[in-house]
């Protein structure tokens, strides 16, 4: 199951105001995390009431995994420990793990197989931080304990947003009336096990009614996992085509229909090795409708009728070894996904596959440079003729930086991504003197500076009639640009970047976005 939310800039601070208003109620006081424990301290410090807490990571170190002296050349593993999981099960924490007690290690290899595990705890994403230590003490044989700071997991968000992304609202004339208001419920971690609980109500321009649940993994080994997702959609207005290549939406919102209206309703399986790589495959219901006003506007839309539906089949293999996620600087990330789309009823549209393909790579270059490169590429199979809302390429999920404002239809499309980083700012976590809960309680912030280019191309026939005013199908689009990077905890990312596009549409402009863009 594919469950995105889209937050804009507004709902993205409001969030961390939220957890700073949270913390207010917080009892306990933020400590400085004691990182060297003595060898023989590991079992008690497991078993304090109230361990000391750890400041949350958001930038690269080297300090997060500590090992005593080990004797010969293997060591046996006698315990492993953990420390600050009170709300995540145990379980759910050795089910990342790739050794057990039992086990023997090679002692050469141990800060990395450490520091490996670690980041795998790490990216679960209920952490700010994690720290590995290991001893053999007196007995020769090895204690491994995992300290770790917990998130703030339950967090009701009230959705202040805009209709659709920044970039192309402001450009609106309507665009105050494009706010949508709600509110955002999210469990990250549903009963301790990493299992995610997501509801939405959201009115105003669009209006939402979600519930999404999903379980990476069940079971001690937490191998096979589910997830499961209801959606009903209404907007007030809607791009029903391109022209000159931009959005063409209503001069008025319609006040007594809506354009669109779209239900779904998806249940699957999860296939897991770790946090690293899994497998989904989903099975999908859809329903979807637009006004007798869309239709006529463009009959296109959905290929001479004015409702659809069908079922989907989709399977998507994720292997994610970045170092973190929510803003990688080492590693390498790879997804594919494979879907097909059956239409149902009397009046069918041609059915069709889709394929995508999405490849990163981050190397760290030395004195706080780092490298990122990516490339993604999309295409449809079998149908001869694909519905406009079917032949979206740039300008929705994907985009060349700096082309945000525009759109291009095609089959298939390629987009390929260069940036260069430079950490500029690091400082020690800050504390915040009026929050005393450790999880809200201390700020870490990094900034980095970044030089980018961009080079994409969509094309290929849709089997149908497209306006000759259209002319990014086909074309190269290229885009070079500078940019400020923000990253805070909770995966927060708020980027501000000055781009240049090169091609069909030269022009400078600043884009906000709040999420990594490779």
């Amino acid at each position: 199951m594919k469950h995105r939310v889209r937050l804009s800039i507004v709902t993205a601070v409001s969030r961390l105001l939220v957890l700073m208003l949270l913390g207010l109620a917080g009892a306990l006081r933020a400590q400085t995390p004691h990182l060297s424990a003595p060898p023989d301290s590991l079992r008690e410090l497991s078993r304090e009431a109230h361990p000391p807490a750890l400041a949350p990571v958001v930038a690269p170190t080297d300090t997060l995994v500590r090992i005593g002296p080990c004797p010969g050349r293997r060591v046996r593993v006698s315990g492993i420990l953990f420390v600050g999981n009170h709300r995540t099960r145990e379980r759910t924490l050795r089910a990342e793990l790739d050794f057990h007690e039992g086990d023997s290690l090679t002692v050469a290899d141990l800060t990395s197989r450490l520091e490996a595990n670690r980041r795998r705890l790490f990216n679960l994403q209920l952490f700010h931080a994690v720290l590995a230590q290991a001893s053999c003490g007196s007995t020769g044989q090895l204690t491994v304990l995992f300290n770790m700071q917990e998130r703030w997991y339950i967090l009701p968000t009230p959705i202040l947003s805009l209709g659709e992304d920044f970039n192309v609202w402001r450009t609106r004339a309507d665009r105050w009336q494009r706010i949508d208001y709600g509110l955002h419920l999210i469990d990250t971690n549903f009963r301790g096990r990493a299992e995610q609980l997501t509801a939405n109500i959201q009115l105003g321009f669009n209006r939402k009614y979600e519930l999404f649940y999903e379980a990476p993994g069940l079971g001690r080994r937490r191998r096979i996992g589910a997830g499961l997702a209801v959606s009903y959609f209404q907007s007030r207005n809607l791009d029903y085509n391109a022209l000159f290549d931009r959005r063409r939406s209503l001069d008025e919102p319609e006040t007594n229909a809506f354009p669109i209206q779209r239900f779904y309703v998806s249940g699957g399986l999860r296939l897991r090795h770790t946090v690293q790589l899994i497998s989904a495959f989903d099975v999908s219901y859809h329903r979807e409708q637009i006004s007798d006003l869309i239709y006529q506007l463009n009959p296109d839309y959905y290929l001479g009728l004015t409702q659809r539906q069908y079922l989907e089949a989709s399977l998507v293999t994720t292997n994610n070894q970045r170092n973190t996620f929510a803003y990688p600087l080492t590693g390498q990330f790879m997804q594919a996904a494979l879907s097909f789309r059956q239409f149902t009823g009397g009046e069918r549209l041609p059915a069709y596959a889709t394929a995508r393909l999405r490849y990163a790579r981050y190397l760290s270059l030395g004195h706080g440079f780092y490298y990122a490169g990516g490339l993604s590429a999309q295409t449809r199979l079998f149908a001869p003729s694909l519905a406009y809302a079917d032949a979206r390429s740039f300008g929705y999920e994907t985009l060349v930086r700096g082309y945000d404002i525009y759109v291009a239809e095609g089959r298939t499309s390629v987009l390929v991504q260069q940036g260069l980083s430079l950490r500029a700012w690091a400082p020690p976590p800050l504390r915040l003197p009026f929050l005393h809960n450790p999880k809200v309680g201390t700020l870490p912030l990094a900034l980095y500076l970044n030089a980018f280019a961009d080079a994409g191309v969509a094309g290929g026939s849709v089997g149908r009639y497209q306006s000759p005013t259209n002319q990014l199908p086909g074309q190269v689009l290229a885009s070079v640009g500078l940019g400020l990077h923000l990253v805070t905890y909770y995966d927060r990312v708020f980027c501000v970047e000055l781009t240049r596009t090169l091609t069909v549409y030269p022009s400078t402009g600043v884009f906000f976005r709040t999420a990594f863009p490779i």
